[in-house]
């Protein structure tokens, strides 16, 4: 008889927090537009993968058919894409502060010259590094083109003193590389991104709303009545009020990996199950998460402060953005404290590796520890609830 009270009580609590979904148009908001929002802007955002003919100048003072050449081939480059052609130093300069090009090519005159005598000429690149990835594609790709010009300097030279071709190029490359690029070969920044950006907003939104939902029950005074159609059980009261969000995140969880692994077709070497399991333990340990928060804050503003600044923070602290290993090993026993962190890895093991789900059971143990934190606040939130006056 008591299951079954209790059972009515939880369907009673759910039934009552669906009614608060639909009265509110925030929830619809928070709940599906936003992340539906989010998930379409940032993938066409970086729907090419690497950005692409980033404006740069030339300052060719040499103007030989070796260096117009030297020009073409640099312009060939997919990131690269000549703008201007600058008669001094100075003027490209001031144009990189004008921030009309990201970088330049200075060639000096005698350059030809220099080079076809062996007397080592110098060609020179600058790029803006303020803008971190324009920069850096940028410095590799005149980097790539000045090495390959001095090769071509250098085969050109052997050849001219009777060397055959293959004596030539074991000169030049007497170690020849044979590169691999694992799990992202395109070094595409969608795929690098976006399967932590997606999870990542999911899981802020989520600590919002769980939040929202637990602290407009304490402003609008409402959370008596809340505990009264849960049996007075404050884990039956939070179970129907957290059910219904578990299952719409849930399916917005699922709406966001078959769009990234079966529309856009992003590497998926474990299968898709893997990845939707770990999206569901990513949901409900975002929410044990944000009933840990409202539960140590239990006014509205403090509770969303604290979900937005975790949130917030998660992006840096997971390891997307800079390494892990390369923190402070303060900072690095900090990350563990973060569920966007095992969600990570795990996406790092399952879906780019894919290696077996046992091989991240530590961090499917860490999402399972996040649903448990509840325990810690329960006795402290039901007093809130009952007792707590809310100050605006």
């Amino acid at each position: 008889m008591k299951r079954g009270k209790k059972h009515i009580a939880l369907l009673n609590v759910m039934k009552r927090e669906c009614r608060r979904l639909v009265s509110r148009p925030l929830y619809l908001f928070c709940m599906v537009v936003a992340p539906l929002f989010c998930y379409v802007f940032f993938t066409t955002l970086m729907d090419s993968g690497l950005p692409t003919n980033l404006p740069v100048g030339i300052v060719d003072q040499d103007m030989t058919s070796t260096t117009r050449q030297v020009v073409r081939n640099l312009d060939a480059f997919e990131q690269t894409a000549i703008v201007a052609h600058y008669p001094t130093f100075n003027e490209a300069r001031a144009a990189m502060q004008r921030r009309e090009i990201y970088g330049f090519y200075y060639i000096p005159q005698g350059t030809t010259e220099k080079a076809i005598s062996q007397r080592q000429p110098t060609v020179s690149f600058y790029t803006n590094n303020t803008l971190l990835i324009a920069g850096s594609l940028l410095f590799r790709d005149m980097k790539t083109m000045s090495e390959l010009a001095s090769g071509a300097v250098a085969q050109q030279t052997l050849l001219a003193k009777g060397a055959t071709e293959q004596q030539a190029m074991a000169y030049l490359q007497p170690i020849i590389i044979d590169t691999h690029a694992l799990n992202n070969p395109w070094i595409n920044y969608s795929v690098y991104l976006n399967n932590t950006f997606a999870p990542g907003i999911l899981m802020l939104l989520i600590f919002m709303v769980t939040v929202f939902s637990i602290g407009v029950e304490i402003k609008e005074r409402t959370s008596r009545q809340w505990l009264h159609t849960g049996n007075h059980s404050i884990w039956i009261s939070l179970a129907g009020k957290l059910l219904p969000h578990t299952a719409v995140f849930f399916l917005m969880g699922i709406l966001y990996n078959v769009y990234l692994y079966g529309f856009l077709h992003f590497p998926c070497n474990s299968g898709i199950w893997p990845m939707l399991f770990a999206t569901l333990c990513l949901v409900v340990a975002s929410q044990g998460m944000g009933v840990l928060m409202i539960g140590m804050l239990p006014t509205l503003r403090l509770g969303l402060s604290f979900a937005s600044l975790w949130g917030v923070l998660s992006f840096s602290m997971c390891g997307l953005s800079f390494p892990a290993m390369g923190m402070h090993p303060s900072l690095q026993a900090l990350t563990n404290l973060f569920p966007l962190r095992h969600y990570f890895l795990i996406y790092v093991d399952q879906a780019l590796n894919g290696y077996p789900m046992i091989y991240s059971w530590m961090n499917y143990v860490a999402l399972f520890l996040f649903t448990m934190l509840p325990f810690l606040v329960a006795h402290r939130l039901k007093e809130a609830l009952i007792y707590y006056k809310y100050i605006p």
